[in-house]
């Protein structure tokens, strides 16, 4: 049983590697984004909140998020174990997070940080830019959401190794060598 947290910069690799893991351990990828369109898509009441705050073009307020990720998190394929990507995102969203697994009696393994150097990731999402015609892959695009990141998200790396619970991984190397390391960091399950 894995319950796993991935942290990275945007363009680390979590999306890839979490999708891996998820498939070899047999446990789901929850990506916030997907629970999102997921419930607006399925028309649930908390679906039907979300998109009145998407439709008016606002982020969904992190208590209208926790909720979701409590529904997610106590379907049956989640009680095995699960990845988090994408959530959380803020200190607040943590300890948000640590009080909700409390309450539903499941516990983080291991928060992941897949650690890559900003130069790179910015080589790597204007690639992916040009290839795949994204507009939102330009270097000054990408350098104010590492930026963001680095403001908002990097303080959770402190968090959780507070609390022992973070492993970093080198995400500047082969797709299966993260992968290994990766198996290798988060140990037995």
């Amino acid at each position: 049983m894995s319950r796993l947290i991935f942290l990275g910069v945007p363009g680390a690799g979590k999306g890839t590697q979490a999708l891996i893991l998820s498939e070899s351990q047999c446990i789901p990828h929850i990506s916030t984004g997907d629970i999102l369109r997921a419930a607006v898509k399925k028309q649930t009441a908390l679906g039907l909140q979300a998109k009145g705050f998407m439709d008016a073009g606002n982020l969904v307020p992190d208590s209208l998020v926790i909720d979701m990720i409590r529904e997610r998190l106590q379907e049956p394929d989640a009680l095995k174990g699960w990845i988090l990507d994408g959530f959380p995102r803020t200190l607040e969203q943590a300890e948000f997070l640590e009080k909700l697994l409390q309450e539903i009696n499941q516990a983080c393994d291991r928060t992941v940080n897949l650690d890559v150097e900003d130069e790179i990731v910015i080589k790597r999402l204007v690639e992916r830019g040009k290839e795949s015609g994204r507009s939102d892959d330009t270097e000054a695009t990408i350098r104010h959401r590492l930026q963001v990141y680095r403001d908002l998200t990097e303080p959770l790396i402190s968090f959780y190794q507070s609390r022992k619970l973070l492993v970093t991984v080198n995400g500047d190397q082969s797709m299966d060598a993260v992968t290994a390391d990766l198996k290798t960091a988060i140990g037995p399950v």
